[in-house]
């Protein structure tokens, strides 16, 4: 991988001005995916950071044999991270011969113990033993980019059999930067930096070690694009790349809550009933069995979305001007006469602008959305600190969304809540734990 190191180290970790990158950063990427000894499909993360890489993967696994599972998901992943069908897949792992050493303890794992040393690629020890660790700072980011080995695939199913081959690898020390890496040079340096909105932003953090909304977009759709609305805006003559399809995982946001971004349609109703949650620093997961609150896109829904695309600053209207446009797009009738006399009738005022409102109600009228009133959720946080008695489980729930004008249920304003609130305005929650569950 000589060649393509700074590259790679430049995308990731950007290019520090002076003394390279933080050693206390590096460590906290430094993890394998390892699952939870309380929870056997619920993936365990042991300092902050790497929940841009590790949440991605979690929403994606089942609750089938954790081996299976976990390498499944991970094909998924750099299968969607290709340009095309025909695109080989990149492998990262350690060079022949140059596997960090580890001395092998007849003893349990303990979660300290999972730093940065692979684990053996050999099935002939026991199960039950497990190798010791060796801190990152011994390994060190210049030793640890020293010792990888690119391996190329041509096929899905040879990816499949070597996903499967290497899975020690990936659950070893450092496992989260070996996928990390394997992801980006299937997908493509170039390809990634075409997509990425400032290609100044590594894809962690260097002061804060958090990943970017970059690098959780080319996890959950396999476009490393900056921004979670839908579709490509324009803004001062510059296109803002967006989400193009509807994901089969969503993304919701604290942040939307809290006014600094809107998260579009194709990331809020994605194919399947899995959320990631964002917070100010850290991305946990709420699912559902309820298959009912997702599916394919309504023709209000459409409208919804087409509509705000006409709306790039969340007004919630249109100068009047533009509503040729946003029905010519929806494939309304759209001549001239029968244009004017919708304006005139969406804006009895005159007053130049059209309500998103108003709009739905004439075109699209609301209706039976076949949510149930409640469904049970699934709360995951992988920081065992960040979970109650501090281990990594599934925090059950109930989920009960209201209409405005119901006021019988309200419960404690949380951020899990508020998150919520960005796609079910009137959600209220009830958690079968005496504690709500934690974002951060």
């Amino acid at each position: 991988m000589s060649e393509l190191n700074k590259e790679v180290v430049d995308l990731v970790w950007g290019r520090p001005t002076s003394g390279g990158v933080s050693a206390s950063i590096f460590r906290r990427w430094t993890q394998g995916f390892l699952f939870s000894e309380n929870e056997h499909s619920a993936l365990e993360q042991f300092e902050g950071g790497p929940c841009a890489v590790i949440a991605p993967v979690q929403v994606m696994i089942d609750e089938n044999e954790q081996k299976f599972a976990l390498c499944s998901t991970l094909s998924e992943i750099l299968e969607s991270a290709c340009s095309t069908p025909s695109t080989s897949y990149c492998l990262v792992s350690w060079a022949k011969g140059q596997t960090p050493h580890a001395i092998t303890h007849a003893k349990p794992r303990t979660q300290s113990q999972t730093r940065c040393t692979p684990e053996p690629e050999s099935s002939q020890a026991p199960q039950e033993l497990q190798p010791t660790t060796v801190s990152a700072e011994d390994l060190g980011f210049e030793r640890f980019h020293s010792i990888l080995h690119k391996r190329t695939v041509q096929s899905l199913s040879e990816l499949r059999e070597e996903m499967l081959s290497l899975y020690l690898t990936w659950r070893g020390g450092c496992g989260v930067l070996l996928f990390l890496y394997s992801v980006i040079l299937t997908k493509g340096i170039e390809n990634i930096k075409n997509e990425i909105q400032d290609t100044m932003e590594p894809l962690i953090d260097p002061v804060h070690g958090h990943g970017s909304q970059s690098l959780v977009n080319l996890f959950v759709t396999g476009h490393a694009v900056s921004n979670v609305w839908d579709g490509d805006r324009e803004c001062s003559g510059m296109k803002l790349h967006g989400i193009h399809k509807q994901a089969s995982v969503g993304f919701l946001t604290l942040m939307e809550s809290l006014r600094y971004c809107k998260v579009g349609a194709f990331l809020k109703s994605p194919k399947f009933p899995i959320w990631i949650l964002g917070s100010e620093t850290h991305l946990s997961v709420l699912f559902t069995k309820e298959r009912s609150l997702v599916g394919p896109e309504s023709t209000s829904e459409q409208a919804r979305r087409v509509f705000q695309s006409f709306d790039p600053e969340d007004n919630g209207f249109i100068p009047e001007s533009l509503l040729e446009d946003v029905m010519k797009a929806l494939d309304l009738v759209s001549e001239t006469e029968y244009v004017s006399l919708m304006k005139s009738k969406l804006d009895p005022e005159s007053l130049g602008i059209i309500l998103l409102g108003p709009f739905l109600l004439e075109f699209f009228p609301e209706q039976d959305s076949g949510i149930p009133d409640s469904f049970p959720v699934y709360h995951y946080n992988g920081l065992k600190q960040s979970n109650h008695s501090e281990r990594v489980e599934y925090v059950e729930g109930t989920a009960l969304v209201l209409g405005f004008e119901d006021p019988m249920v309200r419960t404690d304003d949380t951020p899990v809540k508020r998150c919520l609130q960005t796609k079910w305005p009137y959600i209220e929650l009830l958690w079968t734990t005496d504690h709500s569950p934690s974002l951060n």
